[in-house]
């Protein structure tokens, strides 16, 4: 099947752009209706006289636009359900006393329909080993010590289950917070300052309730979590990507125009895996004081380091009231406790907890009151250090590996973290064949273009990129998995 699309090489757009668009409009317009194939990346290619890399390329933004899907060694199809029908209320028909009425609803919503963060991955029937991201070690959960502090909890829960509790979280697990951030992460702060939310996503949605909306822009990292960047547009922000080199975000390149926030995750950038050095943080908060932003320091990876100490967070330097710190309790026990924290400045603290209350009017107290239990007790203290320390081996054991069975192969630095970026040899110019070669063999990787990464096309090689997880796999398991991808990677066509 041939398209109607036409491109201009001498156009002020890009020829991969050109394709985007037109792709686009053959969709939204009902002239590919959903499910249909479009064409492989070749056959577009010869017919539009570009590169297979071009095509490959467009076929991507559009897959993360949420416009197509692909299908491993299928096809690639036009999506079921269009980003413009996600949010759209169809008109209904409802029955009144007085007879049939149409209601149609119009969301005043600024949503471009790009899609959720892309955290949650379903079970694959027939994968043997997952490198998947963000999951953490199941049988090294101290579940017999959490069930019994669950029962503890449990024996005084009526009068606290049938009260509305602080918005801002429990007194003492916030007190409990703040003992651990002093030595850990160098931040003298008091409870006052720390605010109980769910997760990483809703810290980071407190912050653009207080600071992202229409004609606000916010400086972002490039790559970066798309997470946040989609959350960040709904609001109606513009995305003011700056690149990443291998000191973390280009401190050079932050924009002149006054912005109101800058997202930054400068212990182990995501996804690249880069730490920010003291000089450049130091660079970061002074712009941020003379350009009157507030930096919100996302610390999703702080509690694994295996090389060397940690270097002070932002918050811990900041001298001037600009650092919104969030973190999380997703990494050290799981992201289904869905708990994390918000530490703003003392200036923030009433509106930060106003707008809190607004969203959710407090979390559940159940899991705040065995969380406090589970640190009072030293019990988390211990548990992540023998996360730490499996996690390490685990590391150590990826790192042999890809040594081993792909010595051609580039990784981030593995200092920290629970993952590893790797580019692939130069010769393979699609991860995403590796990747269904790979799933016949039983192994599950992830190109960075299928990742939760929004790489904002600031990144060189990105096509043949992975994030590859290893903190819930065993080194045996590591190892083998390694080994495999390796044989896809010999086996792959490069001129693919």
């Amino acid at each position: 099947m041939q398209l109607p699309i036409t491109v201009d090489p001498h156009g002020a757009a890009t020829l991969q752009s050109q394709i985007v668009e037109q792709l686009r409009f053959l969709i939204e317009s009902g002239k590919l209706q959903p499910g249909t194939p479009v064409p492989t990346s070749r056959d577009l290619g010869r017919q539009l006289a570009v590169s297979r890399n071009t095509i490959t390329g467009a076929y991507e933004t559009l897959v993360d636009l949420g416009y197509l899907f692909t299908e491993p060694t299928i096809g690639t199809f036009v999506s079921r359900r269009l980003p413009q029908t996600l949010l759209r209320v169809e008109a209904s028909t409802v029955e009144t006393r007085s007879g049939p009425m149409l209601r149609t609803l119009n969301l005043p919503l600024p949503y471009t329909g790009k899609g959720a963060p892309g955290l949650h991955r379903p079970v694959v029937r027939g994968t043997n080993i997952d490198f998947a991201f963000g999951r953490s070690a199941v049988r090294l959960f101290p579940g017999t010590t959490w069930r019994r502090i669950i029962n503890d909890c449990l024996g005084g829960a009526a009068e606290r289950i049938t009260e509305y509790g602080d918005p801002a979280g429990t007194q003492e697990l916030r007190q409990l917070i703040t003992s651990y951030l002093g030595p850990a992460r160098g931040m003298v702060v008091s409870a006052e300052q720390v605010i109980l939310v769910a997760g990483f996503q809703q810290g980071v949605d407190l912050a653009a309730h207080l600071f992202a909306g229409t004609q606000r822009s916010v400086v972002m990292e490039a790559p970066t979590y798309r997470g946040a960047a989609f959350l960040f547009e709904t609001y109606g922000s513009r995305i003011i990507p700056v690149p990443v080199d291998q000191h973390g975000i280009d401190v050079g390149r932050l924009p002149e125009e006054r912005v109101k926030l800058i997202y930054v995750t400068p212990s182990h950038q995501f996804p690249t895996g880069v730490t920010m050095p003291l000089h450049r943080r130091l660079a970061l908060l002074d712009w941020a004081a003379r350009s009157g932003a507030y930096v919100l320091e996302v610390d999703y990876d702080s509690d694994f380091r295996y090389v060397g100490s940690p270097l002070p967070s932002l918050q811990s330097l900041d001298k001037n009231g600009c650092v919104i710190y969030v973190n999380s309790f997703s990494r050290s026990i799981g992201p289904g406790v869905r708990l994390g924290y918000v530490v703003v400045p003392r200036d923030l603290i009433r509106p930060a907890i106003t707008i809190k209350s607004l969203m959710d009017n407090g979390l559940p107290w159940l899991e705040q009151a065995a969380l406090a239990q589970f640190m009072r007790e030293g019990a988390w203290e211990t548990h992540v250090k023998r996360l730490r320390q499996a996690y390490e081996k685990r590391r150590d054991a990826l790192l042999v590996a890809m040594k081993t069975y792909l010595p051609d192969a580039r990784h981030s630095d593995a200092a920290a973290g629970t993952h590893v970026f790797v580019k692939l040899p130069e010769d393979i110019l699609s991860a995403v064949k590796v990747q269904m070669a790979a799933m016949k063999e039983g192994v599950r990787i992830y190109p960075l273009v299928d990742s939760p990464a929004w790489l904002f096309d600031h990144l060189e090689g990105h096509q043949r990129s992975l994030l590859l997880g290893y903190a819930h796999l065993t080194e045996d398991q590591i190892t083998t998995g390694i080994r495999l991808l390796a044989r896809c990677v010999r086996g792959t066509d490069a001129s693919a």
